[in-house]
């Protein structure tokens, strides 16, 4: 009857209004690992003046799947179990990580690591110390760190950003 009709074109409004997820790469997406390890490889074969023992990051499948699982959480805020012994990596004690959070239409690896190093600019050499904020940069070239494992998931609302991707990457020293 008339009713089931109405019920039935209501379902259809509602569907449409229903915004598909985009597809981001997963964490064993070799083009996304390619380019997480190539962007860090090549902001940290920069630095100046050139590190003396600098190493050269490479993929680690742990340290991406800890980056998933808090990704996934969609906080904008850095996981409490990191500096917990053996909490975000079977092998390692603490790891180090950096989060970058924006709409997903404008989310890249090479966009979001050079966000990270143009930190740069607030990191004093001499001093060791940052005039404003240059973690996420020295979490980028400390010479110690080898390994590298990122994330990326789609938010419907991070950081207060609708429609965000969220990226994760963490790091441990050799």
């Amino acid at each position: 009857g008339p009713t089931g009709l109405f019920v039935l074109l209501a379902g259809v409004c509602r569907a449409q209004r229903r915004r598909a997820r985009p597809v981001l790469p997963i964490i064993t997406n070799k083009t996304f690992i390619d380019a997480c390890v190539r962007e860090h490889n090549k902001h940290r074969s920069v630095v100046r003046p050139a590190a003396a023992n600098m190493v050269y990051m490479t993929w680690d499948a742990a340290l991406a799947r800890t980056a998933r699982a808090w990704a996934k959480k969609c906080l904008f805020k850095h996981s409490p179990y990191l500096t917990e012994k053996y909490m975000s990596h079977p092998h390692y004690g603490h790891v180090g990580e950096n989060i970058w959070t924006g709409h997903y239409g404008l989310f890249g690896v090479p966009e979001a690591i050079k966000l990270w190093t143009d930190e740069v600019q607030h990191y004093n050499l001499q001093t060791n110390k940052c005039t404003k904020t240059c973690g996420h940069y020295t979490q980028v070239v400390w010479d110690n760190s080898h390994k590298v494992g990122c994330a990326v998931v789609f938010c419907h609302i991070a950081a207060g950003i609708r429609d965000a991707a969220h990226f994760v990457c963490n790091y441990v020293p050799r």
